[in-house]
């Protein structure tokens, strides 16, 4: 990534480029990713073509303005803070589906070494505003909950991430790169399995919450307080436009949206 796509992806995070890298910088950045670019998975209900190489991403998540999955979102604010002089390796990890873990490379997560390792996650949508200490067995606490990384069971240096007291991902510490998630990706954007391909979701960290569109509902959380209405195709395409800056032609045809055939 060179200097002129560093300040285009600052610029659309609304963040300037920190002194050093250092935890502060991180922090500050992954809270104004959150904030900034929706976690969607829109592109599998378009027909487009999600495509796992730097390059492409960019062109989505900066250019186009729009957001995407784990594989996307993280994978390229890897980019970032690679260039911004961070010591970054993608992780795989196990999403949980109640209390048994899916495959590995479910989801891709990062960790950054600085004079500790920290998890960062920018792509599981209601999730930790800011990095997590992977070394910290205790609570960690922010504003998006109350977090805890435990060993997980068996010897494998494994690690489960819990969230509120609920198992969210088991990690793996074994480093890989960003093409070694493609086989995954495609069957998350393929299998009428995958819970990607059966609902169409965006959603977005807020100063005072979250704001969501799941199907044709668009669910707003606001210090605590939750609102939902259903929405007609036109309310949907300005709810899109307003809530995330996401320009449509036409709506996404998932299960629950007006209009799928």
């Amino acid at each position: 990534m060179d200097e002129s796509q560093i300040t285009r992806y600052l610029d659309r995070l609304g963040a300037t480029r920190p002194p050093e890298p250092d935890a502060r910088g991180l922090r500050t950045l992954q809270l104004a990713h959150l904030r900034a670019v929706p976690f969607e998975n829109l592109s599998v209900h378009l027909g487009e073509p999600i495509v796992l190489e730097p390059g492409a991403l960019f062109d989505k998540i900066v250019t186009r303005r729009r957001g995407g999955f784990c594989y996307e979102v993280n994978g390229l604010f890897a980019e970032l803070l690679t260039a911004l002089g961070y010591r970054v390796t993608l992780l795989a990890a196990r999403v949980f589906h109640g209390t048994t873990p899916g495959p590995l490379f479910d989801h891709l997560a990062l960790r950054v070494d600085l004079e500790e390792p920290w998890l960062v996650d920018v792509g599981f949508g209601d999730f930790a505003d800011e990095p997590l200490r992977l070394g910290e067995r205790a609570e960690q606490e922010d504003g998006g909950g109350v977090f805890r990384i435990a060993p997980a069971p068996g010897d494998h240096g494994d690690l489960d991430v819990l969230h509120r007291g609920e198992q969210g991902y088991r990690l793996t510490m074994r480093p890989y790169e960003l093409g070694d998630f493609v086989p995954t990706c495609w069957w998350q954007t393929t299998s009428p399995q995958s819970h990607f391909t059966r609902s169409t979701v965006c959603t977005l960290r807020t100063e005072r919450g979250r704001t969501t569109i799941s199907g044709a509902r668009l669910i707003r959380t606001e210090h605590g307080e939750r609102t939902e209405h259903v929405l007609d195709e036109a309310g949907l395409r300005a709810a899109y436009l307003d809530h995330f800056g996401i320009a449509l032609d036409r709506i996404p045809t998932a299960p629950g949206t007006p209009g799928r055939a």
